[in-house]
């Protein structure tokens, strides 16, 4: 990450996208947000081979190590991965340690929360579609060279396009370190929103997020619309940087760990983002009336 701050490992291979799929997650020997500390030589290559052998219940049909990497917010398996762990820490056998597993797994999983408990954001001078008096604020910290993020992307203004007069969408940067042009791309955003350019740039960037690089960003910002000279001296200079801290370092302190997190009205969303399950969500929230206040948990 080009930002002077510590994200969780999850966050490094959440960044890493479609580089982790595959057979990778059978090499990996750190797993997003298990603690595999105090093992020696023989204990931890003994803890991941269970982990890698053994199936998560989760009904994603993955091993449990296989869905930390591909699936880093699945509660179970980060459950089952770390209650092996102790288990080897603590002085187990391989036995123990997998009767421990087994035993775990027949309780069946633990989900989190759908929307945890709200935490404070500021969305003041992020780029926004939607009423600025919108009943509900989704807030997306994203990465322009995630392919997740891509994914969803469209999906999130999607469901824009459902609630037209009630929501509101702001993008915060969460560039992560292992994509090696996600910085750069979240500071030509942020150059374009200065003119009044953001989602377009946002569209292109996402459109070939695959391709991004300092020519094509240029190419096209030139595309967008863009007074060049301007951009290209904000984006020589630096001029957003700090604004793109910024935003990595709010996303870190509400608990994001990897990209993209969703926050509905300042509770981070750990369900699926798909358009027919968040209008679902969004309705029976527009019909509370603690809705009523706009984007409770935002700081305008």
């Amino acid at each position: 990450m080009r930002i002077p701050i510590s994200l969780t490992i999850s966050s490094l291979l959440l960044a890493s996208g479609l580089s982790v799929w595959g057979q990778e997650w059978q090499a990996v020997t750190a797993l997003p947000d298990v603690d595999l500390s105090g093992l020696n030589d023989s204990q931890a290559p003994a803890a991941l081979k269970m982990l890698r052998e053994n199936d998560c219940n989760c009904g994603c049909n993955l091993k449990i190590a296989e869905c930390r990497v591909k699936d880093p917010q699945c509660s179970y398996s980060k459950g089952l991965a770390n209650a092996v762990a102790r288990e080897f820490r603590a002085g187990k056998s391989a036995e123990q340690a997998f009767a421990v597993l087994r035993e775990q797994q027949k309780q069946g999983p633990v989900r989190a929360k759908l929307l945890e408990d709200p935490v404070p954001l500021n969305v003041k001078d992020s780029p926004s579609m939607g009423p600025a008096d919108a009943r509900i604020t989704i807030v997306e910290f994203s990465d322009f060279q995630c392919p997740y993020c891509a994914l969803a992307a469209p999906k999130a203004l999607e469901v824009l396009k459902q609630f037209p007069k009630d929501v509101r969408v702001v993008f915060k940067q969460f560039p992560l370190q292992m994509h090696s042009n996600a910085a750069l791309a979240a500071e030509a955003s942020l150059a374009a929103h200065a003119q009044g350019k953001f989602w377009p740039l946002h569209d292109r960037l996402f459109g070939d997020f695959r391709m991004i690089s300092r020519e094509k960003i240029l190419v096209w910002a030139k595309e967008s619309g863009l007074d060049m000279k301007r951009f290209e001296a904000d984006l020589q200079a630096g001029k957003y940087r700090a604004v793109v801290q910024r935003d990595a370092q709010e996303g870190a302190q509400a608990g994001v760990m990897g990209t993209p997190t969703f926050f509905i009205n300042g509770q981070r969303y750990n369900g699926p983002f798909e358009v027919a399950v968040l209008k679902q969500l969004l309705d029976g929230a527009l019909k509370a009336p603690s809705a009523a206040a706009p984007a409770a948990g935002q700081k305008n």
